[in-house]
């Protein structure tokens, strides 16, 4: 990635932020903030660590079915290493790049270590998304809110969205069932054994959302953080969208997109806008904080290999 695109998306971040600032209370959003709840706090951080565990564990076995098997502890240390750079890099996939770059070099085939970490993202986003689905059958004022925009002026656009993304679903389907071509062959063979084969999506589909119903935890561990007291019941639906959005790859960490869309869907709900960026936050500092442990992994590696240098290196005789 050029240094435009990496000073434009920590612009855009930066964008988000001083607009939803210019528009909320900020004052009300930093006293909620600082009066974060240190019980919550530590419960947040607490589960963050089987939450990378699984997402470990989930990236080992779907490498595995690829034949590209990784060691416990090398999966952990680079998981923790891939969260941390995704939280200080750009575009938030800068961390998996690198960890599939690092598996792959030890690999002959290393196209499969690559494969292995789309496949593991990629069944994380499924169940995201499906989990977001589900939270709008539940809330009501979100359900509310989509028929008001579907009847609105933006009703075309959401319609037509909605239809593209399910043809486009179809087409992909479509083609990979019928087409008998190398490329179709081989991708339709990979996503079998590693993603949607009839012994293989079970264990896929309870990793996943064992992985992010820790997310919605954590999210709601630091709306208690600081003091929110809505209902769980209603509480919880509005985590997943907001989640969604982190995926959009314009800002650093999905700071200012995630607060954004967390402003849109609170009033959107009903709800208070500040509220909900003081979640979203809050939320991103704890990720960031929950993230650490991958620091530590950097700094033993950077360490490690100037050792390695050092002990390769040759001191010729002077003339």
């Amino acid at each position: 990635m050029n240094q435009g695109r990496v000073l434009w998306r920590y612009a855009v971040g930066a964008a988000l932020l001083i607009g939803l600032a210019a528009t909320l209370d900020v004052a009300a959003i930093g006293t909620a903030i600082a009066g974060a709840s240190p019980g919550w706090l530590i419960a947040a951080l607490l589960l963050s660590v089987p939450q990378v565990a699984l997402s470990a564990w989930r990236w080992r076995y779907t490498a595995a079915r690829l034949g590209a098997p990784l060691g416990r502890r090398q999966a952990y240390a680079e998981y923790y290493l891939a969260t941390f750079l995704n939280q200080v890099l750009p575009g938030g996939v800068a961390g998996d790049a690198a960890r599939a770059w690092r598996h792959a070099r030890n690999l002959d085939a290393g196209h499969a270590a690559w494969q292995a970490v789309v496949i593991e993202r990629a069944s994380g986003q499924c169940v995201l998304l499906l989990c977001a689905l589900a939270a709008l059958t539940a809330s009501l004022p979100l359900q509310s809110a989509l028929a008001h925009a579907i009847g609105g002026r933006h009703g075309g656009g959401i319609i037509g969205a909605l239809l593209a993304g399910a043809l486009a679903v179809g087409v992909g389907v479509a083609v990979l069932r019928r087409r008998r071509g190398p490329l179709s062959g081989r991708i339709a063979a990979v996503l079998g054994r590693s993603l949607l084969g009839r012994d293989v999506w079970p264990v896929q589909l309870v990793a996943s959302a064992g992985v992010v119903l820790s997310y919605i935890t954590v999210y709601l561990c630091c709306a208690r953080m600081i003091g929110v007291t809505l209902p769980t019941a209603e509480l919880w639906p509005l985590v997943p969208w907001v989640l969604f959005a982190m995926a959009i790859p314009l800002s650093v960490a999905g700071w200012g997109v995630r607060e954004g869309a967390a402003a849109v869907i609170w009033v959107a709900a009903g709800l208070d806008p500040a509220q909900g960026v003081a979640i979203s936050v809050t939320y991103g500092l704890v990720v960031l904080l929950s993230s650490l442990p991958g620091a530590l992994v950097l700094l033993r590696q950077r360490a490690r290999v100037a050792s390695s240098s050092r002990s390769n290196s040759v001191s010729l005789p002077q003339a």
